[in-house]
């Protein structure tokens, strides 16, 4: 019999102390829980860490982690160890609402200003999503500036919402009568098609830990941060809430994912809908 001539498999044993220092490191640096549950799907993801840098088993990729290497190898880890799931229009009561309710109250105000942040927003859907309503409630009001700013952790991922290009089955699974709004047209890439110029022109995406010094002042009229607080530990969540209350502006509204909840009561923020806050004391005068 002949030896076979196929690499051998990365091996992917972690020991508990590895798994333990991992966790730690991730949500040191991201505030990112990596439960006792997911253990075999995170070894799972960092298999291809080890296979890009031409290691044999995730042991020597702990070993890397252990050594000088960490801090150029922590956006390639937390880039791994990142949930990217998203859909255009996904959570449509969110859209529904910024449509008929948020953004006719904020134009009502004839602002020469609104600014959105997607806080979490993976590889676009949701800030494209976002810039198809806004675009369209802009056409009565040409002179507001408008923008939306669209940050994630995952620099991989900024880069594909950056791009503004989706698989023809993406676009598909948009909401019919939502989906025209994206104003899609073929790419250059069979089977692909980008998103229209002018929704891209109110998107402005860029790498941001959400744990590290913001650089930016604010305020927002409207913050999306969804489906990712639950990945945080409750005192991270808490202190992320009260910051993203110190960036909204009075009139200001924040939606939370669908299974996230800001407990019975906030001291700085009241229900405004489902899963939306606004602060306490809003004003619309």
């Amino acid at each position: 019999m002949h030896a076979s001539s196929a690499a051998p498999a990365a091996d992917l044993h972690l020991s508990d102390d590895d798994l333990r220092f991992l966790a730690k490191i991730v949500h040191q640096a991201s505030g990112i829980v990596i439960r006792d549950n997911k253990s075999a799907m995170t070894r799972g993801r960092l298999v291809r860490r080890v296979k890009a840098l031409g290691l044999n088993s995730l042991a020597d990729y702990m070993a890397l982690l252990r050594g000088p290497a960490l801090d150029r190898e922590m956006p390639e880890l937390l880039n791994a160890v990142t949930t990217n799931h998203t859909s255009f229009f996904r959570e449509r009561h969110h859209f529904d609402q910024l449509a008929n309710e948020t953004l006719p109250a904020l134009l009502a105000r004839n602002p020469q200003r609104l600014r959105i942040w997607s806080a979490a927003c993976s590889s676009g859907e949701e800030p494209y999503s976002i810039a198809a309503i806004l675009h369209r409630a802009l056409r009565a009001h040409p002179s507001c500036d408008a923008r939306i700013l669209a940050t994630d952790l995952d620099t991989e991922i900024v880069a594909r919402a950056s791009a503004a290009e989706y698989a023809d089955d993406v676009i598909a699974r948009a909401p019919p009568d939502l989906k025209p709004l994206l104003g899609t047209v073929p790419s250059g890439r069979a089977g692909h098609q980008v998103i229209n110029p002018a929704l891209r022109k109110l998107v402005t995406c860029r790498q941001l830990n959400l744990l590290e010094p913001w650089p930016f002042q604010g305020p927002f009229d409207v913050i999306f941060c969804r489906n990712v607080m639950i990945y945080f530990d409750p005192p991270t969540k808490r202190t992320l809430v009260d910051r993203f209350a110190d960036m909204l502006a009075s009139h200001g509204t924040l939606f939370i994912g669908h299974s996230e909840s800001l407990g019975p009561s906030h001291a700085r923020l009241r229900i405004a809908g489902r899963t939306a806050y606004t602060l306490i004391g809003r004003h619309d005068a």
